[in-house]
């Protein structure tokens, strides 16, 4: 009864359109008169206290690097290194956005953010050396969703948060993942292009090639910085968060003097909203999970799943095909708000690490945001690329089908995520 109560009223206050985080509230309400415990001061309470959390104040800060990198001109200097590095290679342009989308993943956590600054460089780039539109586009968007796998992540954040699991193990844990969607992606490049007869650019001079390495040095120390604060315990993930903010913006306005003072106004202004969103949202999302424990919804999912838990790898397999199918209908931040606290007890009890299975879920969310209809990064990408929504639909499908098959491999072999996070987790 209480899990329909709960499908039923969150999917109904969605369907009449009211915002995701009014409909976890509504939600919330309808479970408490369910199980007859209303108190619109436990409503209140668990607002309040799911904003009160020292690691979500990591989330203003890497929404503030985001911006400041894209205007910074620390964005544009890595698709240089990544240009000189692989653009001679045939189709080589697309290796470069694949190259880039990793490294600019490992500055600022935003999918959204790295795919805008992508399309904005690399699109007419690609266009202009013959590749169909709709295949740059789909690159782009595919390439962005590294970003939430790669640390420093926000999903990772939120997950750790709602899920109690380490932030710094979860963000060590995502270096290889990540590095592997990109290698996917590479080969499903290569398919792509196979049938095409483009003359790439000229191999870069090594003048050309250390010219441009020094260009964006300070922007590539930045990962290096975070990588090793977060494995020798230098700062926690909150305080990561902190550093990068700082540093892009010592960097963008003191040394690459790309960032004017007098656009810093805009910036914070618009990093503030992005960010208020994100936290009342979260903060709504912990009436629905503290009202999920309290039904004892988890333990009756438990139940229904109970033919999967004698073997990890099947259960794992059937909640990878439920987070896909959710993330069709729902953006990344609210899909783990409301899965996290029905899927952990779960994962709990049948023994799987919570940190493995934190990695595997970010990576099924983020290919979340490219899958059609809502697809947030592909209609970031529509917007800046002036691409059609069915055209790139049709280019993002070989990439999202390599990313897929990525996810599935590391289901199949666990040590895919797991000897790595080791590796650097120590």
């Amino acid at each position: 009864m209480t899990i329909a109560v709960f499908t039923f009223s969150l999917l109904g206050a969605m369907a009449l359109g009211m915002p995701i985080a009014f409909a976890l509230i509504v939600c919330g309400v309808a479970l408490m008169s369910t199980i007859d415990m209303f108190d619109a001061q436990i409503v209140a309470q668990n607002v309040i206290n799911g904003a009160d959390s020292f690691p979500l104040m990591a989330i203003p800060f890497f929404m503030l690097a985001g911006e400041i990198m894209n205007k910074g001109g620390l964005a544009r200097r890595i698709v240089n290194v990544a240009l000189v590095a692989v653009g001679h290679f045939r189709g080589g342009l697309g290796y470069v956005t694949i190259l880039a989308s990793c490294i600019l993943a490992s500055l600022s956590g935003s999918a959204a953010a790295d795919a805008a600054a992508l399309a904005a460089l690399l699109v007419p780039m690609m266009v202009a050396a013959g590749h169909k539109k709709a295949y740059a586009a789909g690159l782009v968007a595919a390439g962005g969703i590294i970003a939430p796998v790669i640390p420093p992540s926000i999903g990772f954040v939120i997950f750790g948060v709602a899920a109690g699991v380490s932030i710094s193990k979860l963000f060590l844990a995502g270096i290889v993942p990540g590095l592997l969607l990109g290698a996917g992606l590479c080969m499903a490049w290569a398919w792509v292009v196979r049938k095409e007869n483009l003359t790439p650019p000229p191999r870069a001079s090594w003048s050309e090639i250390i010219k441009a390495v020094v260009d964006g040095f300070w922007a590539l120390m930045l990962p290096v910085i975070i990588v090793v604060g977060l494995r020798f315990g230098i700062f926690t993930p909150t305080e990561a968060a902190v550093v990068v903010a700082v540093y892009s913006l010592f960097v963008a306005t003191c040394i690459y003097r790309e960032l004017k003072l007098s656009q810093l106004y805009a910036i914070f202004v618009s990093s503030a909203v992005t960010t208020s969103i994100v936290m009342f949202l979260v903060a709504a999302a912990l009436v629905s999970s503290w009202l999920i424990t309290v039904s004892e919804i988890s333990t009756q999912v438990v139940t229904l799943l109970k033919p999967f838990m004698g073997n990890n790898t099947l259960l794992m397999l059937a909640i990878m095909v439920v987070v896909v199918i959710v993330g069709t209908a729902l953006d990344m931040t609210p899909t783990i708000l409301i899965l996290t606290p029905i899927l952990m007890p779960i994962i709990k009890a049948a023994g799987i690490d919570p940190v493995y299975f934190g990695v595997l879920f970010i990576i099924n969310n983020a290919i979340g945001l490219i899958t059609p209809p809502v697809g947030i990064v592909l209609n970031v990408v529509c917007g800046v690329a002036r691409i059609s929504m069915e055209d790139i639909i049709k280019g993002v499908w070989p990439f999202m089908i390599a990313q897929l098959i990525v996810l599935l491999a590391m289901v199949l072999f666990p040590g895919l995520v797991t000897i790595p996070a080791k590796w650097f987790g120590g």
